[in-house]
């Protein structure tokens, strides 16, 4: 209970501070802040771990509501595949070229240094 109860609580600040302005969703500066209590020491891995399991277990039907919003968006969605294929696509890519470069440079540095 203890584990339901320290997520819930940082959802809830990241939703409080979302609301005060930070442009950011409230379940991301959530999981920042939990994922920085962890890192510091204030939670103990031990207090979140079954519940943590739990959820990790059962995520599956957290992607059910995506679903049933995904078909109802159907006819929408086969209007504008053209535009929704171009943007995946592009975005995609930019990903990939984004992480091959700094991976590049990563190494690059890495290397250098070592020399």
């Amino acid at each position: 209970m203890r584990g339901f109860a320290i997520l819930s609580a940082f959802q809830f600040a990241g939703a409080v501070v979302h609301a005060l302005g930070v442009p950011m969703p409230g379940a991301v500066v959530g999981l920042i802040m939990f994922t920085a209590s962890l890192f510091l020491g204030w939670v103990k891995v031990e207090w979140v771990e079954s519940t943590s399991s739990l959820l990790l277990k059962h995520m599956l039907l957290f992607f059910v509501p995506m679903t049933v919003l995904t078909m109802r968006l159907a006819p929408m969605l086969r209007a504008n595949w053209a535009a929704l294929a171009v943007s995946i696509l592009v975005s995609t890519l930019a990903v990939m070229l984004t992480t091959g470069l700094v991976a590049d440079f990563l190494l690059h540095r890495k290397s250098a240094g070592a020399e």
